[in-house]
């Protein structure tokens, strides 16, 4: 009886199943994603999945602007992932880091799986609600993701590990759009070339 209760609970490793215990933030199924290299495709699809969920909230969207989304959640994934690994192994390990990109990457994957919450943005009334939801519980599961894949100790080396490259882009974004904003300004202050009269 004793070695009923003492032994682990079955995991489930079907997509479905896999999102489930990543929306819950268990630690044991990104341990799990992190030793099968497998989990590749299921990594994907959940970013696919989180991605495709987002997408449909824009109304009127077309089809190509739907699929632009889909690449980009994929090229900004691995992106992210990579710009972590280097900073939370190589600039800010801990003793006990034991870093391994595809490990990390597959671990970020699942971390999206909060995302799929944002279907129920269809209804307009629940839109920013949802959105916000999710933005903070991937936020959270990415966390947790990086503190496992890395083998952090502490949760506030995780929380600075994912803030410093999200500073960055958030900074490169408002330079961006600071940029674009003011070049209408510049030509409205422009002089208007005289007018020469035949």
């Amino acid at each position: 009886m004793s070695d009923f209760f003492e032994r682990p609970p079955a995991t489930d490793q079907t997509l479905i199943g896999r999102m489930i215990r990543a929306a819950r933030l268990d630690p044991r199924l990104y341990a799990e994603v992190e030793a099968d290299e497998t989990s590749i495709g299921q990594a994907a699809s959940v970013v696919l999945l989180s991605a495709f969920a987002g997408g449909i909230n824009v109304p009127g969207a077309p089809f190509a602007l739907l699929f632009g989304s889909l690449l980009a959640s994929l090229v900004g994934w691995v992106l992210f992932a990579y710009v972590i690994y280097l900073i939370g192994a190589k600039l800010l390990p801990e003793p006990t880091t034991k870093a391994n990109f595809g490990a990390l990457l597959r671990a970020m994957g699942f971390a999206n799986a909060p995302g799929v919450v944002k279907l129920l943005g269809i209804v307009p009334e629940l839109r920013v609600l949802v959105l916000f939801v999710a933005m903070v519980w991937v936020l959270v599961a990415t966390i947790t993701a990086v503190r496992h894949a890395l083998a952090y100790k502490s949760s506030w080396r995780a929380i600075g590990v994912c803030a410093i490259p999200l500073l960055i882009s958030q900074l490169l974004i408002f330079a961006m759009a600071s940029s674009i904003t003011e070049l209408p300004e510049t030509h409205q202050g422009m002089r208007e070339p005289p007018v020469v009269l035949p």
